[in-house]
């Protein structure tokens, strides 16, 4: 039997291609703009939601691991109806994942949503979400790399600060638990980030520009933040502070994906740029693309030194072990002389 608050399917399956055709004509005007609107806080004891948006988990054991990491941390736990399903590199069908989601934001026992893990295919689900119920029911969402494709969507369509950190089966170390607590469950402003102790700073500052800006936090992983530009999905950077994270990507796919950027006038118009210290990203060990490269820092210089904008990288953001959250949307104030992020305003409500 379905429970009172959950989409039925055929509710769902109605709403498709009206939701579809919605968020089309929302992102063709890049004027519309929606109040951004802060979800309330997490308490503990609190119920998240676990769902598996991208691809699915490699053993059944880990859907329990990823349950039992948000149980450690005072949280009851309820788990998306698909969320250990598997049709090839994805967790089920389209709209089996699309349904997890939707069925969490409805569900007013869910105070927050995870994502189990990333990989690949949270984009697809983009034309099947509802924005204006996720807007009408405000929570936390929180996942990183893969899940990037949601919180550009929800953040533009649905005009909701979600947040980029880890997922549920990412390493929760005291760094990024103590992050994802003080972000998520208390209305104070989080202030600086404390440098993670892999994170090797190095700033490209602009001339004539001031060495501390601040500005809302919009981004995330490179890869998703380039595919979803000429999509009603893509990200508004203007005046804003644009954080990027990869990992894994050879030097001259980081290279292809800042042109792609920069040819679409996403990165002149930010306030300043962040880079993550791109974990893994290097010449294939096996048959790399080309016989010599440029390396990471050296594509950072060539593609971003000449903006006129301050650049920051070598943080510790995405693929690495000790993560902080960052709330896409809330004003955040970096000073590239120092290397520093501090976020400056409440994440929650």
């Amino acid at each position: 039997m379905e429970e009172q608050n959950s989409v039925s399917r055929r509710e769902f399956m109605g709403g498709i291609m009206v939701t579809g055709l919605a968020a089309r004509l929302a992102g063709a005007k890049n004027d519309t703009k929606r109040d951004l609107i802060k979800p309330p806080k997490l308490q503990v004891g609190d119920t998240i939601g676990l769902v598996s948006p991208a691809s699915p988990v490699f053993e059944p054991s880990e859907v329990k691991q990823g349950e039992k990491t948000l149980q450690k941390l005072g949280f009851r736990v309820k788990l998306g109806k698909h969320v250990g399903s598997k049709w090839g590199y994805l967790a089920g069908s389209d709209m089996e994942r699309a349904q997890d989601l939707m069925d969490m934001f409805l569900d007013d026992a869910v105070r927050a949503i995870v994502a189990l893990r990333g990989g690949y295919g949270t984009v697809r689900l983009l034309p099947y979400l509802d924005y204006d119920k996720i807007r009408k029911h405000p929570k936390i969402l929180l996942g990183y790399s893969d899940i990037t494709s949601l919180h550009l969507a929800i953040h533009k369509l649905a005009g909701i600060v979600t947040y980029h950190g880890p997922v549920a089966l990412s390493t929760f170390n005291e760094y990024s638990t103590r992050y994802v607590m003080r972000t998520l469950t208390q209305t104070e402003a989080v202030g600086e980030i404390e440098d993670a102790p892999d994170a090797m700073p190095l700033t490209f500052p602009a001339q004539k520009q001031e060495s501390v800006v601040a500005g809302p936090l919009v981004g995330g992983n490179l890869t998703l933040v380039s595919t979803t530009l000429g999509t009603p999905y893509e990200i508004d950077t203007a005046g804003k502070i644009l954080f990027l994270e990869e990992v894994g990507e050879e030097p001259y796919s980081i290279d292809r994906m800042l042109t792609q950027l920069l040819q679409a006038g996403k990165l002149n118009r930010t306030k300043g740029i962040i880079v993550d210290r791109c974990a893994k990203c290097q010449p294939a060990e096996y048959k790399p693309a080309f016989n010599n490269t440029l390396s990471v820092e050296e594509i950072i210089q060539d593609r971003l030194g000449d903006l006129g904008v301050p650049v920051l990288y070598g943080l510790s953001l995405g693929h690495v072990a000790d993560k902080p959250v960052l709330p896409l949307g809330i004003t955040a104030s970096v000073d590239f002389s120092r290397g520093k992020i501090a976020i400056v305003e409440s994440a929650v409500a």
